[in-house]
């Protein structure tokens, strides 16, 4: 039965943190991009997984970088990690964060992860964006129109940053490519990641109205 009711949209901080890898561990594990990354064909991929969204979340919250959540109810039910223009790079060049991968995904995993990460890095055209590196309403909760809020919300709070001409996020689910383009999303490339597909996109920040003869 669908959950009505209008979910709140909440800045959130480490004491989400558990709450956060909840919603994208269950948001990410059937996503094709992962599959291939951490091997699903492969015993214990689920642990991989829930491994990789811990120490992302874990290594964003220590870096005090921003994320947005919906909440309904008080509870988490989307969340989004932000990486600002300036910190883009930032987590995967942390010796902790690969030590933390090595140690609970492996070694072909982690430098999968890599891989993928510098490619839809590489993919971005020169300028500040802001960067998704995780976003995502838990399987419960989608189909409800959480996603545009949860979206809404956060081109929002990104289009305050003037240093920021906009949000790259990307995907390798063919079914979201409509809802993106539907959101204002505008498709910067496509990446061969295994056998997936990836997407890169691109939404602009609103640009400031200029006054005649200013």
């Amino acid at each position: 039965m669908p959950h009505q009711g209008s979910a709140e949209v909440r800045m959130l901080d480490s004491g989400y943190a558990r709450e956060v890898r909840s919603v994208l561990y269950h948001a990410y594990r059937h996503e094709p991009t992962f599959a291939y990354l951490f091997e699903a064909e492969r015993p214990g991929f689920d642990q991989r997984v829930r491994a990789t969204v811990r120490e992302l979340v874990k290594q964003h919250f220590a870096e005090d970088l921003p994320a947005i959540g919906l909440l309904l109810d008080d509870r988490l039910i989307g969340a989004a990690l932000i990486a600002p223009p300036q910190r883009r790079l930032d987590i995967t060049e942390s010796w902790r964060w690969r030590l933390g991968m090595l140690l609970t995904t492996g070694f072909r995993c982690t430098r999968r992860y890599l891989d993928y990460h510098d490619a839809v890095i590489a993919c971005l055209p020169p300028g500040p964006y802001h960067v998704l590196p995780l976003i995502g309403i838990h399987p419960e909760f989608q189909g409800q129109q959480r996603g545009e809020q949860l979206l809404e919300a956060l081109h929002a709070w990104c289009a305050e940053d003037a240093g920021s001409q906009g949000v790259v996020l990307d995907t390798g689910n063919a079914r979201y490519l409509d809802f993106y383009r539907r959101q204002g999303y505008e498709e910067l490339g496509e990446l061969a990641i295994g056998p997936v597909v990836e997407h890169v996109f691109f939404h602009p920040n609103p640009q400031p109205l200029t006054l005649a003869g200013a």
